[in-house]
């Protein structure tokens, strides 16, 4: 799920309890002190209720550690650990050739994302895949979780690593702001650009007002489930729910650590976005802008009007995508007609074809 995605509107809280609303905590204590005190079959029952909690809490939090434990050795993340300082970083390398294909994902997604697309390339080129710190196997990372933070541990990876440049950057959604970002402050380790899709810095100010009331409620929704967290994961709440509904290998996501650095992400993107417009342009390299032609986020359709969606998917394809396509003089736009917003996994050949065609580029100036 992009940034381009948005969420359901949070849950209203206007229809709580006027006690609730009205009297202060420490009188509901208080009395509920008083009413135990007076009345000691009360306090066994509280007792009890309280035990009861606790074991539930135990058992959740038992579950949640031996099935994410499970997860991990049944579905393990492929790639190493590589330590950058003090932080370790989820690395995935295969394949064998030049320019090194680093694949930066969009927001909220793991490096598994690129699971139809890096077999491919690595059929003719080196590739990498990673997991930016708080997701999937790498640790947390400093926050705010801006684009120039993430690129500088980027490069920092790959230097650890001892994946060679020339580096061919592809970037998904958000991830089109972290390879710019990258792109301006190691211009010389960059050879060529593939933009996924990508968001763009003049959106905020060009798409309709509607999508901004969407992407707020995507914001809260975010901000609430990293800090209820604790509760949720950890006591194997989350992953209940999902299996009750039938969701298996959730453990790379059921992190608090991912929960709180997706958050992030989102609260700093406009910061993000202004330090991909400081990048500046991409100069003379290949560059392909991959847009998809479809507009299939339910979350969009049924947020926004049928005028608004119109005007969103017009400025989004023709003119924000094409303001990416100009960042370069050899800049291509390709409209993915049969494809939504997760080209990677709806239409990963066109990555594909689009990597190699830049590598052929490189090869051959």
């Amino acid at each position: 799920m992009g940034d381009y995605s948005v969420g359901r509107q949070a849950d209203s809280h206007q229809n709580a309890e006027p006690l609730v609303e009205c009297t202060p905590w420490y009188v509901v204590v208080g009395r509920l002190s008083m009413a135990l005190r007076r009345k000691p079959q009360l306090r066994n029952i509280a007792s009890a209720i309280i035990g009861l909690i606790l074991l539930l809490a135990l058992a959740g939090a038992s579950y949640q550690t031996v099935a994410t434990s499970v997860d991990a050795h049944r579905l393990p993340e492929p790639g190493r650990l590589v330590d950058i300082g003090g932080l370790r970083l989820q690395l995935n390398c295969t394949g064998k050739g030049s320019p090194t294909v680093i694949l930066e994902s969009g927001l909220g997604d793991v490096l598994i994302q690129w699971e139809r697309v890096q077999p491919e390339i690595a059929r003719f080129s080196r590739v990498c895949s990673y997991d930016r710190a708080g997701y999937g196997g790498s640790d947390s990372g400093p926050i705010p979780r801006t684009s120039a933070q993430i690129a500088e541990e980027l490069h920092t990876l790959l230097q650890k690593a001892g994946e060679k440049p020339p580096y061919l950057l592809v970037g998904h959604s958000f991830g089109g702001y972290n390879v710019r970002v990258f792109n301006g402050r190691y211009p010389d380790l960059v050879a060529g650009i593939v933009l996924v899709d990508s968001t763009q810095e003049d959106q905020y100010e060009l798409l309709p007002t509607a999508w901004h009331a969407i992407g707020t409620a995507m914001l809260k929704r975010y901000q609430s489930q990293a800090r209820w967290s604790p509760v949720f994961i950890n006591l194997g709440v989350a992953r209940l729910m999902l299996r009750l509904r039938g969701i298996q290998g959730s453990h790379l996501i059921l992190q608090s650590k991912y929960l709180r650095a997706r958050a992030s992400e989102l609260e700093a993107i406009q910061t993000s976005a202004e330090q991909a417009r400081a990048g500046g342009n991409i100069s003379e390299k290949p560059l392909v802008v991959l847009t998809a032609g479809k507009n299939s986020d339910p979350t969009l359709r049924s947020g926004l009007s049928e005028r608004d969606l119109e005007a969103y998917q017009r400025t989004w394809v023709y003119d924000l995508q094409m303001r990416l396509a100009r960042l370069s003089t050899r800049g291509e736009r390709i409209i993915v007609p049969d494809s939504g917003h997760d080209i990677p996994s709806e239409r990963p050949d066109t990555i594909v074809n689009a990597v190699r065609e830049l590598c052929e580029a490189i090869g051959h100036p």
